[in-house]
């Protein structure tokens, strides 16, 4: 399923290029100190919605005064691909006592360490804090505290605001919300990501023109796009089931035009949806497709998700009770719109069902319709979406009597397959909600049920038909592939998506080694190298916490193309795992908060402006964009 949001992404660049503002560090972690007690401070953290930090990455030090043991409240445990381990994480509000057990009079510094992330996909660098602290309890004329710095910044500097890679850095990276990806300023360079700096800069001018037809039509291709992924596909099962119950209820098919006319009505039920989410965009802005992603909201969906399936697996029936049935079944019957009228209300219901599905390109969109502060085009762009979205279902209803199988053993084969996708979308859903573990073992078991009903394990008689030994093919794959999750489940794993990757770590990192990388440890000096170097040279920001860093060379530096086509360039790397002022200075130099993050410089020690790599690129896109640069094999 991955690779269907890379085509998605490939189709919405724009939106890559120009959506999905990350916060400052001071605002994502709000933090202040106060006096509680005679001998103990309290310390708050702010965390806003979608960010989170690591309980391991608090550090408190006074070289002045003996402070003891840090009181943190217990953490959710989660699986982070960031640090390779099992993490304790907070969200919301955390409050963190720490007793002073002796202090000088005159007061003490403070030094405050933590580091957090953004479920987005952003890994900040670890952030420091430091104040001065007086208490009355050590000879002090009264108690107080005052934020000297943060960083190595003095308080009252600012940062600007962050402006992100969008869409592409959502998913550019195999590590889900914890993976690390480099946020940029508004007034950066053009980054080269999913799609080609060709492609980004003609969708870019569309959006940035404003106007409404070449922006719906834009939102209308991303729509058609994002069909194509799995968000989409639980709405199949619920069309097919209420054209093909009409035609039960009239006791003929359905005819084209009635299927195409209840097909219209479910899509326009889904599209005001939508189009209500794009108006609403403009007060809550990112805001709202945050709130989507929180993990209450996705649960509760998917657990609805997960409902519906059941009753494909045919365990009960869903329907209203029998008195509303009557009286439904009455009020349509006296106009021929009173059944699309109900269709149009299950589309909208099925939209904010699958809304949380879709929220990740969704967050693009809402974040785009917000900067543009243009209510009327929001709602038109977002109803172009819908639309777009709405293909696949105008081309079911269109069909109908056609495409959809008759009343029967096959229906009943339809319905198990829905029924395995509606689970599907639901574990999906929750893919960065649940531990990695506990993902893994559910999709085995979800595989090894499909694999049942699929009868792998039943004898296939002599002369059985094809599609017995297709569909007997087909289940033996997918036990596999769930003996595949259990096994690496139980092994250590917790990738999904490479169950087995941890057992061969060893030997990736080690053919990885065929790029070489000369450190620079200061602006200087990697100014003076470049101005030397006399060619083309590749500055790379690594860190020992950045997870797409690692992927990077693992699966793209390893590659011979790649290394075939940096051979004449100089590589140099700036390591800012210790986040020193040094290490700053550098990320301050190209306005970045943290790796990874690539840059370009042509043979004369000129920086490459539009040419930037952000996030982990597979070695075929990291080829093209070493063709901006010039680098070739």
């Amino acid at each position: 399923m991955q690779w269907m949001a890379v085509v998605l992404l490939a189709g919405v660049a724009s939106m890559a290029a120009a959506s999905q503002d990350f916060l400052d560090p001071e605002e994502a972690f709000r933090h202040s100190v106060r006096v509680v007690d005679e001998r103990v401070l309290e310390l708050r953290f702010d965390i806003a919605d979608g960010y989170y930090m690591y309980r391991e990455q608090f550090a408190f030090t006074a070289p002045s005064a003996t402070l003891g043991d840090a009181d943190v409240p217990a953490g959710e445990v989660k699986y982070d691909k960031t640090f390779e381990k099992d993490v304790e994480t907070h969200r919301g509000t955390l409050l963190i006592r720490l007793p002073v057990q002796s202090a000088p009079p005159e007061g003490f510094r403070l030094v405050v360490r933590s580091q957090g992330c953004a479920d987005q996909g952003l890994c900040y660098p670890p952030m420091e804090h430091e104040h001065e602290v007086a208490l009355r309890a050590f000879g002090a004329a009264q108690d107080g505290v005052q934020l000297l710095r943060v960083d190595d910044r003095q308080v009252g500097g600012g940062v600007g605001s962050v402006f992100s890679q969008g869409l592409g850095a959502l998913w550019g990276s195999r590590g889900g919300p914890a993976a690390s990806t480099t946020a940029m300023p508004a007034d950066s360079e053009r980054l080269v990501n999913t799609a080609s700096p060709v492609e980004a800069s003609r969708i870019d001018a569309v959006l940035a023109s404003g106007r409404w037809l070449p922006v719906m039509a834009v939102f209308f291709a991303a729509g058609v796009l994002l069909s194509l992924t799995p968000c989409v596909l639980p709405m199949l099962p619920i069309l097919s089931s209420l054209i093909v119950g009409q035609a039960d209820a009239q006791g003929q098919p359905v005819t084209r035009g009635r299927g195409l006319a209840l097909a219209a009505s479910y899509s326009l039920g889904m599209a005001l949806v939508y189009t209500a989410l794009g108006l609403a965009a403009g007060w809550a802005g990112e805001g709202l497709a945050a709130a989507l992603q929180q993990p209450w909201v996705l649960s509760v969906f998917a657990a609805m998700l997960v409902l519906l399936a059941l009753s494909m697996f045919g365990f009960y029936e869903l329907q209203l009770p029998r008195a509303w049935r009557e009286r439904l079944t009455q009020a349509s019957g006296r106009t021929r719109g009173g059944r699309l009228w109900g269709v149009f209300l299950m589309g909208g219901i099925s939209a904010l069902i699958v809304s949380p599905c879709v929220a990740a390109p969704l967050a693009g969109a809402l974040v785009y319709i917000s900067q543009s502060r243009d209510m009327l085009l929001g709602g038109l762009a977002l109803f172009a979406l819908a639309a777009g979205m709405s293909v696949p279902l105008l081309l079911l209803g269109a069909s109908a009597g056609h495409w959809l199988p008759r009343s029967g053993a096959w229906m009943e084969h339809i319905k198990h397959f829905f029924g395995v996708l509606l689970v599907a979308v639901a574990l999906w859903m929750l893919q960065s909600v649940l531990p990695g573990a506990v993902s893994m073992l559910l999709w085995g078991a979800l595989l090894l049920v499909s694999a049942v009903y699929l009868r792998v394990f039943d004898t296939l008689h002599t002369g059985a038909r094809g599609w017995a030994k297709f569909f007997k093919g087909v289940g033996v794959v997918l036990a596999v592939l769930g003996v595949l999750q259990l096994v690496g489940a139980a092994s250590g794993g917790r990738d999904p998506w490479q169950p087995l990757r941890h057992l061969a770590t060893t030997g990736s990192v080690q053919a990885a080694t065929g790029v070489h990388f000369q450190r620079v440890g200061s602006v200087a000096e990697l100014e003076r190298v470049v101005a030397t170097a006399g060619r083309p040279v590749m500055l790379d920001f690594y860190a020992d916490w950045c997870v797409s860093c690692k992927e990077m060379e693992a699966f793209t530096f390893s590659d011979p193309r790649v290394q075939a086509a940096l051979s004449g360039a100089l590589l140099l790397q700036a390591d800012v795992t210790r986040n020193s002022p040094e290490d700053r200075a550098l990320l301050r130099r190209f306005r970045l908060f943290g790796p990874p993050g690539i840059v370009f410089f042509d043979a004369r020690g000129r920086e490459l402006e539009g040419v930037r790599v952000i996030g982990f690129q597979s070695a075929d896109r990291f080829l093209q964009s070493l063709a901006v640069a010039g680098l070739q094999p």
